[in-house]
């Protein structure tokens, strides 16, 4: 019990605990980088970093020197300055005499020694051998200073030319490297309160984000529960990401159709009890009929038993046709190809429908262009097909009762079209009219018992067989549903001429 209430509280795959570990984790990454660039190289950094100011301080002096016309009082008055700001010692000896034409040393320095001081004699003899060897000539020098063990010192020598481009004098100059110790002290004290600091700020920006990303997706979550029990009211709201925005959206759709699944099944569960419950009350009162009235009557006998084998062979058409889209959906159903005249198998069907012209006035009219339209398919599954297509637009024709079949041919298709004069399909409905559990709200003509799956078995045998396939309608003006299914060009011979069939 306790661990799985730790766990609620501390789910370490959750994104708020992945948040907080990211943030501490670069902030610690960040200031470690810190302290290992500002303690461990801090001294390499600031001896570079001298060498190359002490080698431009060389140059300038250089350039000072010979933009005076090589006057030794400017000499003098640019290595005292530069001395002085830059805690520089700086000696210049004449080459021709062998004396010290300029000791200056770092005022620093000079309080320390008072008086002419050769704090660096040791290492300005160092450095006047190497500079004495370098074919550069020029000479760097990096030691601990002779006068204190613990002060460290960067030394650079090079020649000045007179104005015959000759060396005329040997210049000497001395840094120190002491400053750096107490800098890295006082750096390291201020690190250790930057890196609390930075430590808080990571956390409190790590529970702030994480708490603005995860809220929403915990909400989402609610709400997709609620949904998965049957609640379609809940509504999914995004935050401030994109990504969470765009999941509630799509659950947001999600929900929409599940919505209408679920009310397309109870539409479903209500037609197939009404079309079950009406042929099983038929045969239960013909049969009772028979059992007490019509026994012994032959005539009245057998007009009973027809009306109860007609309701049997309807329960029977419905059962079949839930079991054929069930199969056809989950791929079960394998398809006897063979080829045939399509033109054929649909004057076959036509003229099965001349009960209705003699019976309830329809007009089945039949045309077609361009025939033979030899095709390769499972010709009882495209009956069935044109049989469900042809029901439908009987079951909504207009007043006039007409119903116009065509076929043609459409570049290597045959172009097979069922048109009814109804009242159309309404836009919004257009989209879900090949659903399974979809009746349209149009009323239609005549009387129907269908469970609304007749549609669904076109749109399945007609993706079986890879075939192109939809829906035209205007509202008030009637709908067009048709195919295209691919002509076999090896069976093909030359088109005939347009023919009708209008059966009144």
């Amino acid at each position: 019990m306790t661990n799985n209430l730790f766990r609620k509280k501390f789910d370490f795959k959750s994104i708020k605990f992945r948040l907080w570990i990211a943030f501490i984790g670069f902030a610690l990454i960040l200031i470690l980088l810190i302290w290992c660039l500002q303690i461990f190289f801090l001294n390499t950094y600031y001896a570079g970093m001298k060498k190359a100011q002490t080698t431009e301080i060389f140059s300038d002096i250089q350039e000072t020197f010979v933009a005076s016309e090589y006057d030794s009082a400017t000499l003098k008055k640019k290595i005292a300055v530069e001395s002085a700001s830059n805690d520089l010692s700086i000696y210049v000896i004449d080459l021709s005499s062998g004396e010290f034409l300029i000791q200056q040393d770092s005022d620093e320095q000079s309080e320390e020694t008072p008086g002419l001081s050769m704090r660096y004699s040791k290492e300005l003899a160092e450095l006047n051998t190497r500079l004495s060897h370098s074919p550069l000539d020029k000479a760097t020098l990096e030691a601990s200073s002779s006068h204190s063990s613990r002060r460290q010192i960067i030394g650079y020598a090079s020649y000045l030319k007179n104005s015959d481009g000759e060396n005329a004098y040997a210049m000497y100059i001395f840094a120190p490297l002491v400053p750096v110790r107490s800098t890295v002290l006082i750096l390291r004290s201020q690190l250790i309160y930057i890196t609390i600091i930075s430590i808080i700020l990571a956390l409190a920006l790590a529970l702030y984000l994480s708490n603005r990303i995860s809220r929403p997706i915990k909400a989402i979550t609610s709400s997709a529960a609620k949904m998965g029990k049957g609640d379609y009211s809940v509504k999914f709201r995004g935050g401030q990401y994109s990504e969470i925005n765009e999941l509630a959206e799509t659950l947001t759709r999600a929900e929409g159709e599940l919505e209408k699944t679920d009310m397309y099944q109870k539409d479903l569960i209500a037609n197939v009890s009404h079309d079950l419950r009406t042929p099983l009350t038929m045969i239960k009162s013909y049969a009772e009929m028979i059992r007490d009235l019509s026994g012994d009557n032959p005539p009245k006998r057998n007009a009973h038993l027809s009306v109860i084998i007609e309701e049997t062979d309807r329960l029977n058409n419905l059962v079949n046709d839930m079991l054929n889209l069930s199969r056809m959906q989950s791929r079960k159903v394998v398809l006897d190809m063979s080829h045939f005249d399509l033109q054929e198998t649909a004057e076959s069907l036509v003229a099965s429908y001349d009960i209705l012209r003699e019976s309830e006035g329809y007009h089945i009219r039949f045309k077609c262009e361009g025939g033979p339209f030899l095709i390769h398919g499972d010709e009882a599954k495209i009956k069935q097909v044109i049989n469900n297509l042809v029901n439908n637009a009987i079951k909504y024709c207009g007043k006039d009762k007409v119903v116009l079949i065509k076929l043609r041919r459409n570049g290597k298709y045959a172009r097979f079209s069922v048109t009814d004069h109804g009242q159309g399909i309404a836009p919004d409905e257009l989209p879900h009219v090949w659903e399974r559990y979809y009746k349209s709200s149009t009323h239609h003509v005549r009387s129907t018992e269908g469970s609304g799956l007749g549609l669904s078995i076109v749109k399945e045998i007609l993706v079986l067989h890879k075939a192109r396939f939809d829906v035209e309608s205007t509202p008030g003006k009637g709908s067009t549903f048709w195919f295209e299914l691919p002509l076999d060009k090896s069976k093909q011979s030359a088109p005939a001429g347009p023919t009708l069939n209008d059966r009144r």
